[in-house]
């Protein structure tokens, strides 16, 4: 690592709370690899939601925020440098690990069973229990580097790893089939469109719930039907028409995500932007023998599915702004404002 800097560029999380947390910086020491580990020059990363919760500790079920707001419900450790999103290449590794990998252009899995040399038992967060993307270089397990063979620019391989791996996560867990008929609550945003089209590439019918603005954009990228937010889901598309939802809101429309699947229906969920507390009737459970999956943690296949998705050409990166990464206050606050479709990314 003679040749590489000993500082770098990169935004520090200071600890929770508004944008003002946000603190980038010129003079971070630039990580060292561990023996299993390589060290990435990132090159773009995307901004998610997960950033802005952590941030603001929206995790946490404790009054002391301090105590569990990351994804593991453990401390945060601060300075943080965030970003679970990154495409970037790899600029040196650990003793190891094959040299002949450097160079080589990779997306980072964000779901960690391996880091700072150990084997985890419960799963880490890139940019949570751990350093991410929003830098000029970061270090991970080897194992999490995917090598990726693809024409397309670092920012549109930069929006895929979280947004995609999560939707790919939640209809492998649903085992969404072809000609089943899906609904995606909160279809615009990054998880939301990747559904869209991922459950489309299996063959089934796809349902987007969005705002009116948004619906021929979703349309375009495979929706069979749009429809807004506000409707009221027990009219259309009525009760008992669903084989699968894939909730990234929640809210005060969860019974209705309920009522709408068929008896033996699934319902998977990997958000609660709408809000995390929501109304069970056990009845509806129980009686129309319906499973409910809450989906994290990444099955060992999806990171290495999605990749060959992306070579394959199968599913498109939804693109919507870049920023520079001194640029991250702003490129936050335009995402909170949820008017655009796709992702936002960061140009490392």
């Amino acid at each position: 690592m003679s040749d590489l800097p000993t500082t770098m560029r990169g935004v520090w999380l200071t600890g929770h709370g508004d944008l003002d947390r946000l603190e980038f910086r010129g003079d971070i020491p630039v990580p060292v690899p561990g023996p299993t580990d390589v060290l990435v020059r990132v090159a773009a990363a995307g901004v998610n939601n997960t950033d802005i919760n952590t941030r603001i500790a929206w995790y946490s079920k404790k009054e002391a925020a301090s105590e569990d707001a990351s994804w593991s419900g453990q401390p945060l450790q601060f300075p943080r440098i965030q970003g679970i999103d990154a495409c970037g290449y790899i600029a040196a590794v650990g003793r190891e690990i094959n040299p002949d990998r450097i160079g080589e252009r990779i997306l980072i899995e964000p779901c960690l069973r391996e880091a700072q040399g150990k084997s985890l038992e419960h799963p880490w967060f890139f940019g949570s229990e751990c350093d991410g993307g929003f830098a000029e270089f970061t270090v991970v397990a080897a194992r999490h580097a995917h090598k990726i063979d693809s024409s397309l620019s670092d920012v549109d391989l930069a929006s895929f790893p979280c947004s995609y791996s999560t939707a790919e996560n939640m209809l492998a867990r649903a085992a969404v089939q072809a000609d089943e008929r899906v609904l995606v609550t909160g279809a615009s945003g990054g998880v939301g469109s990747a559904a869209v089209q991922l459950a489309k590439a299996r063959g089934a019918e796809v349902w987007a719930v969005t705002t009116p603005s948004k619906s021929e954009a979703l349309r375009q990228l495979g929706a069979d039907e749009t429809i807004s937010r506000d409707t009221d889901l027990i009219a259309t598309p009525g009760a008992n028409r669903m084989d699968v939802v894939i909730d990234l809101v929640a809210g005060g429309k969860f019974p209705q995500y309920l009522e709408v699947l068929r008896p033996g229906g699934r319902y998977a969920v990997a958000g609660a932007i709408a809000g995390p507390l929501v109304e069970l009737d056990v009845r509806t459970l129980y009686l129309k023998d319906l499973s409910l999956l809450g989906c994290t943690v990444l099955g060992p296949e999806v990171f290495p599915n999605l990749i060959q998705s992306i070579e394959q050409g199968a599913v498109t990166p939804v693109v919507f702004r870049s920023f520079a990464l001194e640029e991250i206050r702003d490129a936050q606050t335009l995402f909170l404002e949820k008017r655009h479709v796709g992702k936002i990314v960061l140009k490392i």
